[in-house]
C-alpha cells in the first residue's frame, strides 16, 4: 500500500471516531425547552466524509497497485526522481469555460425553481464535457 492511499485511509479512521464521538456527545446535550436526541445534519455531514475519504484510498490502493513505485514511496528518492512529464494540458482549451457556465446556469436554474434553466444548463455542461473530451480526438477538418 503506498502513500496515498495510506494519507485517506487515516482520515477514514478519524472521520469516522469524529463522528461516534459527535453522536455520542449529542445524544447527551439537554437544550433547555429543546428535545433531547441527534443532531442529524452534523451526523450525516460526518458520516459521509468519512465514507467519500473510504473511496479516494480504495480508488488510490487498486490504482497504485498497478502502477511503478512512484518518488515519494522510495526511501532513497532525490528531488530531481519526481522532474519530467506530468502529463498533457492543452493550453488553450475554451471547453472548461463553457461547462463552467453550464453550471452556473445550473446553479441560477435551481435558485429561481426554474426548470427550463436547469435543463440548459445540463445540456451546456453535457456538450462542454463532450467538447472538452473529444477536442484531440476528432480529426482536423481538411479545407
Amino acid at each position: 500500500m503506498r502513500t496515498s492511499a495510506k494519507i485517506f485511509y487515516g482520515i477514514t479512521v478519524f472521520m469516522a471516531l469524529v463522528t461516534v464521538i459527535y453522536i455520542v456527545a449529542t445524544e447527551k446535550v439537554h437544550d433547555s425547552g429543546n428535545i433531547q436526541g441527534l443532531e442529524w445534519a452534523g451526523a450525516t455531514g460526518l458520516a459521509l466524509a468519512a465514507a467519500l475519504s473510504l473511496m479516494l484510498g480504495g480508488y488510490l490502493h487498486f490504482t497504485e497497485r498497478r502502477i511503478d513505485i512512484l518518488p515519494e514511496d522510495w526511501e532513497e528518492a532525490e528531488v530531481e526522481d519526481g522532474a519530467g512529464m506530468l502529463g498533457f494540458f492543452s493550453p488553450g482549451s475554451i471547453w472548461p469555460f463553457v461547462m463552467t457556465v453550464g453550471v452556473a446556469i445550473m446553479g441560477y436554474g435551481i435558485a429561481f425553481m426554474a426548470y427550463w434553466l436547469l435543463l440548459l444548463g445540463a445540456v451546456v455542461l453535457i456538450f462542454g464535457g463532450i467538447s472538452l473530451n473529444l477536442q484531440y480526438g476528432l480529426p482536423k477538418e481538411k479545407h
